[in-house]
């Protein structure tokens, strides 16, 4: 079967007979009937009656001629699309794979500001961990941002290793507790989980069957599970509900000038090593000066994340005393 084929039988069915068919196609009666004769004895079906008034179209054949017309239109598009394509310049493609941090949508913003392009594909992606993991090693994102802690360091290079995904640092910052700024807690310079325990804890739902060392939050290994815990998916909804109550959650601590919730702050964790963030990419792949202009972008928006979140906190300390 052929588009040709589809097209003759398309065309007798609109004129409703062969020798206009063959009339509009620029064809001879003879060459028409042929190949749909043919194609009537490769699929087995009987596509209309001949008469002196014409042709009269089968159950068969009408449902047929349904088909071939979808087809038909089908590939015309396709055709349209990509004969379009030809001619437009290529345009630029990039794709970020990210856990919920402002400095990467910051590090984004920056991007979409420096990119001079005719025509460009860019998105950005915010995920559990366990998912940017994956979009990085099946190429659906160019870059995935990340952050690995003592606690988990293992289990996700493991992870890594196994899909071909390498880790690359930006910042190494002290693991923090978020809160809203009215919080009974905010009187303290630094948080224990001991004091944490009576509060509510909020966390982001991962994928089902995900291990908790992907999870979005810094592990506490609590004696027990939390009494009070508030599960959320979007970043947005977990600032509302931090605002809104008395709940607390864990990270990076960092914060972003003009991206970041002004009514939670961050406190760090007392006795804990270093959360290590960074981002990761398929080793196999090479890095695109797009993803290159991005990454270059993204340490700058990480640093000064970074130096935001300390001067943020060190006035929450002098206003305490």
């Amino acid at each position: 079967m052929t588009f040709q084929q589809l097209t003759y039988v398309v065309e007798v069915s609109k004129c409703g007979s062969i020798n206009k068919a063959a009339h509009n196609l620029f064809l001879s009666q003879s060459g028409i009937s042929t190949a749909i004769r043919d194609l009537e004895d490769e699929l087995g079906v009987h596509f209309f009656n001949r008469s002196n008034r014409g042709v009269e179209f089968t159950p068969e054949g009408e449902e047929f001629v349904s088909y071939a017309v979808s087809l038909l239109e089908q590939k015309s598009r396709i055709e349209s699309l990509y004969t379009s394509a030809r001619s437009a310049p290529t345009p630029v493609r990039f794709a970020v794979s990210t856990q919920r941090y402002p400095f990467a949508e910051d590090a984004f913003l920056r991007l979409l500001k420096e990119v001079d392009a005719p025509g460009y594909n860019l998105s950005i992606r915010e995920t559990g961990m366990d998912a940017v993991i994956q979009d990085v090693c099946e190429h659906r994102a160019d870059v995935g941002v990340i952050f690995l802690s003592d606690l988990t360091e293992k289990i996700i290079r493991r992870r890594m290793d196994a899909q071909d995904v390498e880790f690359h640092e930006l910042e190494a910052v002290p693991p923090c507790v978020y809160l809203r700024r009215d919080h009974p807690l905010t009187a303290c310079a630094s948080l224990t989980e001991a004091k944490l325990a009576e509060y509510p804890y909020a966390c982001f739902e991962h994928d089902q069957g995900a291990a908790a060392d992907f999870s979005e939050e810094y592990r506490l290994l609590p004696e027990r599970k939390p009494a009070k815990t508030i599960c959320v998916n979007s970043r947005t909804a977990m600032m509302e509900v931090l605002a809104a109550s008395n709940a607390f959650t864990t990270g990076s601590g960092l914060l972003t000038a003009g991206l970041s919730d002004e009514r939670v702050i961050s406190i760090p964790l007392e006795g804990r090593g270093n959360v290590r963030l960074g981002w990761i990419r398929a080793k196999s792949k090479k890095t695109s000066p797009q993803a290159e202009q991005f990454l270059r972008l993204l340490a700058e928006a990480a640093a000064e994340a970074a130096a935001y979140t300390r001067t943020v906190q060190k006035r929450q300390i002098v206003h305490r005393e």
